[in-house]
């Protein structure tokens, strides 16, 4: 699930053109992937579908590579077996502190009379690849196979092993979510030193320039609440004081006007340092200014004026679902309001819920929490895991600038992360920043955008397997 980030949407200025020709993959393995990625986004993989004829895909074309069948484990859970698996290692020098990549398989649901073009077709048209997945994230998962299978021709050795899973139910609504599994039941096969999940990061352009890549270090946790107001009722013909929906909708007031306190973490502190430095003018001071410790608050307001800004900034939670009354002539006796909180990655579900209940100022409104959230921890951006994806980008992107980012959305960095492994975004996908079709219609990813993200992949797997 493609998350959204503090640069997404930013006037940014220009560093490196978009024009310049980045190297791709070799004729052959270019094709590869593309044909990869046509067989994928064919292969429909939504909830009710499921990933495994996917990952039994992936397991055929890496065990027609020359891969040894201990190496490439197709696992299911057994009350889920249509929600497949798919875990490879690539044996290097030394087993231990492996590295593991994720790759999710399953996508959202698309419905062929909201496209212009078949979703689960893929459809190459106008310099552009639609289809559903195309960026989210079957380009990713093909840019892998296709990088196992000619790091496995050209003999590479690594110095550590390299572990890749392609994995089920990342998306919502998922009941056999992969990594969850995995870490549960074969632990074993995917315990890493260090996790890169495809599944975000990436680079951002505007108006056709690159402007930054970025690497995802951190993601906000969603929590959902339900808000519920009782009365009495009676008939419509009768109105008084005591109406559920007019409770309600009082607090609902109070809550859209309330905002969240200002929170920093290292990772969005040291990201608006760097998009100020990339920046001019008040806007380049304010976010100088809210990057300092303590935080300008003045400047932090001016900033939330941008949603996107907004997100990175504190906690939020907005109403997105809202139900009242039982007939049309009669006074409500029930009003219920699902709000939705992304909280942001040191806050928590009873510090969240303490203060809706203080913005409702209203003991009339129960605020219940529906399920715990699942919160996992930063992965500081290190100078080392920096430094390498700067050494790597600048290979192909000259001078392109490297940020950390905190994704407002989620992903299966929450499951290793929580088990202790250090896990970051990082793909080599240039999107423009402006364009929001990851779960939408008409998916897409540009073509030439596509072979440079499969050339980007061979040379992170090979960069990160490496000792230093």
């Amino acid at each position: 699930m493609k998350g959204w980030t503090l640069t997404l949407g930013l006037a940014v200025a220009t560093t490196t053109s978009a024009s310049s020709a980045p190297p791709v993959p070799p004729p052959a393995d270019q094709q590869l992937a593309r044909d990869m990625l046509k067989s994928l986004v064919e292969i429909n993989t939504t909830h009710a579908h499921g990933s495994t004829e996917a990952a039994k895909a992936i397991q055929g074309w890496l065990l027609g590579a020359g891969y040894a069948p201990a190496d490439v484990v197709f696992l299911a859970p057994a009350d889920h077996p249509t929600k497949g698996n798919v875990v490879v290692r690539y044996r290097g020098k030394h087993s231990k502190h492996p590295v593991l990549f994720l790759g999710h398989l399953d996508v959202v649901e698309a419905k062929a009379e909201d496209w212009s073009v078949d979703p689960f077709k893929l459809t190459q048209r106008d310099g552009w690849f639609y289809g559903r997945g195309t960026i989210d994230m079957k380009d990713g998962d093909a840019a892998l196979v296709e990088s196992l299978i000619r790091l496995k021709r050209e003999k590479f050795v690594p110095d550590h092993d390299v572990i890749v899973a392609f994995t089920a139910d990342e998306e919502a609504g998922g009941d056999a979510n992969g990594p969850a599994f995995l870490l549960k039941e074969h632990r074993d096969l995917i315990d890493a030193a260090l996790v890169i999940n495809l599944d975000g990061g990436g680079g951002g352009t505007k108006h056709g320039e690159r402007q930054f890549l970025e690497v995802g270090t951190s993601e906000k946790t969603y929590v959902t609440f339900t808000l519920e107001t009782t009365s009495p009722g009676g008939h419509g013909s009768l109105p008084g004081p005591d109406n559920a929906i007019y409770k309600l909708a009082a607090g609902l007031g109070r809550l859209e006007a309330f905002k969240f306190p200002v929170t920093l973490t290292t990772t969005t502190r040291t990201s608006f340092d760097k998009l100020g430095a990339l920046e001019s003018g008040a806007l380049a001071t304010d976010m100088h200014a809210v990057a300092q410790s303590p935080p300008d608050l003045a400047a932090a307001d001016r900033l939330s004026q941008n949603v996107r800004l907004n997100a990175q900034l504190r906690t939020t939670c907005v109403a997105t679902l809202i139900s009242g009354g039982h007939a049309e002539n009669a006074l409500p006796q029930r009003a219920k309001a699902t709000i939705q909180c992304r909280m942001m990655p040191a806050d928590s579900a009873d510090n969240v819920q303490h203060l809706l209940i203080a913005t409702l100022a209203d003991p009339a409104i129960h605020v219940s929490l529906d399920a715990p959230p699942i919160v996992s921890p930063e992965s500081p951006p290190t100078p080392q895991i920096m430094k390498k994806v700067a050494l790597l980008a600048h290979s192909m992107w000259p001078d392109v600038p490297i940020i950390p980012t905190m994704a407002s959305g989620f992903s299966d960095d929450r499951q290793t992360r929580n088990a202790g492994m250090p896990s970051y975004d990082v793909s080599g996908v240039w999107q423009d920043v402006d364009e929001n079709r990851a779960h939408g219609r008409d998916e897409r990813v540009g073509v030439q955008a596509f072979d440079e993200s499969v050339e980007f992949t061979y040379r992170l797997i090979k960069a990160v397997s490496s000792a230093n």
